[in-house]
């Protein structure tokens, strides 16, 4: 009986198959031809067409009218995945137009339309009369959460936008607020023009204010967020603007204020991004950061940067070459900071090939550095700087005997320097800087009968440099950092002014763990022996004298989310020095972050005070909906709080609200602490809201 239904339904809309290059299909428990041309198909009724599904109680089609008659209940699922519902229903046979009653359209599995009546028209539109729209879960008579009624809604599915006429929006079943007119994106409309979400900001220094987003398409390629802000302390308008090409994109972000914070004085700031492609291999960055004052980005909640860096930057790579330039300003927003001299205008130049050999292989470049600070002093705070060298580095490695691996490498560079505007260097100095090291490591591996992994790995290293030629400045190397990454390095500073000289030794030993589950534990220790102490690594650096403080590293990762890690320099007398810890847990209702720093003085690296600090992070999930955040930092060496914040968040399957206040202590000349607090509401179901992936709340009786 199916197959004669399939047969008669098919052979009645040929034409219409024939003119949109489709078939429907309809499977029933008993199909009827009458006499006057009507097809009557009942009992678990299915249509099948063009990617679209169709059951139904019983269908009526009638050739003459051109029409299907469809009794409920009736369930619709189209191609796009939209689902409609009703009691029944007259259409035409493509389904593209017709009138439901009682219907009920659930888009994206989220956002439901009820109405007494739904039209169809031209396959695109839906039109809802006396409509009710939620993404709440709705139990019989009762109001959900929240609900928009409209006198009718139009949902528009070429540009996936809903359209509301008359609009009501309830709480609970109360009015709250009319708007005649109304447009918002379905949830399957990730970027249209409209609303974001409003946020509410409150602030010490600027009151209580509210933000209104505004999100503006201009293509498919481009976009503009215009943010207005207002309170009673300030009026201020946000942008941002987004745009990518074939090979790049870029964004801007800015802001101007007029505020009593600074009155009578407009205030700013921009920062700006991008990066284009220009080949396969090469390619084109910028950054622009720029401010009004240095108090505008903390006031404003725009971040905590306290130096600004705008640059352009190409770089190109090969397979074995690289090629770099770039030239960066730098502005400071600290207290007490000069920008002249800092310098503010740094550029960079370098190219390195690799060529490999038949024992080892060669890395060669070239490079070119300056400086320029833009003041008129004279000495370290007027000094510029040129230099332009090459060098040559060669390394290789050897396994032999049993299982023991050594390394050798060997590297020379010259340098040429161009020094003005200070008297205690020459104008012009030319340096080399030869080095050789050889390094011998020895793993050990042990499968432990449980199924655990012990690795021990005990390294040698011996290393020699000298510097030759004329005495620079050292600007490029002044903060040395000596951890597990560099405790058998060539050279431990980091630029080119400066080079580790003498003879040396480095021992150190590494012990890991791997569980059978998962766990890993793993310990380090190293220490670095000279015949003569180096006099350009500072106390802090934890190298300086003939023997350098003692390296140790830790860490410690767990299959149930604990993670744990750690480094510190062990001065002889048994004091730390530098030394940093983190410690991170996720766990099923928690997640825990904890960073520990210590810094000793030193003037070396523009550092007179100690730094001492916790900063730790934490978030507790209350069951499905609630979540309790808090953050925070503590200064350990002025034995204050630098920063704190809590937040509370709620969410369900159609609301997620959040809730946060944080408090600044930062206090200076050109900033004051303040206390900031926030509040934002967003209602699932449209693109402008935030999608939940909670089941829908269950109904009670």
């Amino acid at each position: 009986m199916r197959r004669m239904a399939i047969l008669a339904l098919a052979l009645m809309l040929l034409p219409l198959a024939a003119m949109a290059q489709m078939t429907a299909s309809l499977v029933a428990d008993r199909v009827e031809l009458t006499g006057d041309g009507r097809l009557i198909a009942e009992g678990n009724v299915m249509v099948f067409y063009d990617g679209t599904v169709l059951s139904a109680a019983r269908i009526t089609y009638d050739r003459a009218t051109d029409r299907l008659v469809i009794d409920g209940p009736i369930f619709l699922r189209t191609s796009e995945g939209a689902i409609l519902t009703a009691d029944a229903a007259s259409l035409d046979p493509q389904l593209q137009g017709g009138l439901l009653r009682s219907a009920r359209l659930v888009l994206n599995e989220q956002l439901q339309l009820a109405a007494n009546r739904l039209d169809r028209v031209d396959g695109r539109y839906s039109a809802l009369s006396q409509a009710a729209v939620t993404s709440c879960a709705v139990c019989g008579t009762r109001p959900p959460l929240w609900e928009i009624r409209a006198r009718q809604v139009i949902h528009d599915e070429e540009t996936r936008q809903l359209y509301f006429d008359n609009a009501t929006f309830r709480l609970g079943g109360v009015p709250v607020f009319w708007l005649p007119r109304l447009r918002l994106p379905d949830p399957t409309n990730t970027r249209a023009t409209g609303f974001l979400i409003p946020e509410i900001r409150s602030t010490d220094q600027l009151g209580l204010g509210i933000k209104t987003p505004w999100f503006v398409t201009l293509g498919p390629h481009r976009d503009l967020r215009l943010t207005p802000y207002l309170s009673p302390r300030t009026t201020t308008l946000e942008a941002r603007y987004r745009q990518a090409f074939l090979t790049g994109e870029i964004t801007i972000r800015g802001a101007i204020s007029d505020d009593e914070i600074r009155p009578g004085t407009l205030r700013g700031f921009i920062l700006a991004e991008g990066g284009f492609d220009l080949t396969y291999d090469r390619r084109l960055t910028f950054g622009i950061e720029r401010t009004s004052d240095p108090a505008y980005l903390l006031d404003y909640g725009q971040g905590d940067k306290d130096r600004l860096a705008s640059f352009v930057a190409l770089e190109q790579v090969r397979q074995r070459t690289l090629f770099q330039a770039d030239l960066t300003f730098y502005e400071s927003l600290r207290e007490g900071e000069s920008n002249a001299a800092l310098p503010p205008l740094v550029a960079h130049l370098a190219w390195e090939r690799q060529a490999a050999q038949a024992v080892g292989h060669v890395t060669y470049g070239a490079g070119v550095d300056a400086l320029a600070r833009t003041g008129t002093a004279t000495g370290d705070a007027g000094r510029d700087l040129l230099r332009a060298g090459g060098f040559v580095q060669w390394r290789g490695d050897w396994i032999g005997g049993p299982g023991l691996l050594a390394e050798f490498e060997g590297r020379l560079a010259i340098d040429a320097y161009r020094i003005g505007d200070d008297p205690a260097w020459p104008g012009s100095a030319l340096t080399a800087t030869p080095a050789v090291a050889a390094t011998l490591r020895w793993p050990l591996l042990r499968a432990m009968p449980g199924g655990a992994t012990h690795v021990i790995e005990p390294t040698a290293h011996l290393g020699w440099g000298a510097r030759l030629g004329d005495t620079v400045p050292n600007e490029d190397s002044t903060l040395v950092e000596f951890d597990e990454g560099n405790l058998f390095a060539l050279d431990r500073f980091p630029g080119e002014d400066a080079a580790e000289t003498g003879a040396r030794a480095a021992l150190g030993i590494g012990w890991t763990r791997i569980g059978p589950e998962g766990s890993v534990i793993g310990l380090s220790f190293g220490r670095i022996f000279r015949m003569d102490e180096d006099p350009g690594f500072s106390q802090a650096s934890g190298l300086a004298g003939p023997v350098s403080d003692w390296q140790v590293a830790g860490r410690l990762e767990l299959p149930n989310g604990l993670a744990i890690s750690g480094r510190a320099l062990l001065e002889e007398g048994g004091e730390f020095g530098k030394s940093a810890a983190r410690a991170d847990w996720s766990g099923p209702a928690v997640d825990l972050s904890a960073v520990y720093v210590w810094l000793p003085a030193d003037d070396f690296e523009n550092r007179p005070d100690p730094i001492a600090e916790w900063t730790v992070a934490a978030a507790y999930r209350i069951g499905d909906r609630w979540t309790l955040r808090a953050d925070g930092r503590y200064d350990i060496a002025a034995d204050r709080p630098a920063r704190a914040g809590v937040g509370l968040g709620w969410r369900n399957e159609c609301v997620t609200v959040d809730v946060s206040v944080s408090r600044r202590y930062t206090s200076t000349a050109m900033v004051e602490p303040t206390t900031d607090f926030g509040l934002s509401v967003s209602l699932g179901g449209f693109a402008a809201g935030q999608s939940t992936d909670l089941a829908r709340a269950a109904c009670r009786n």
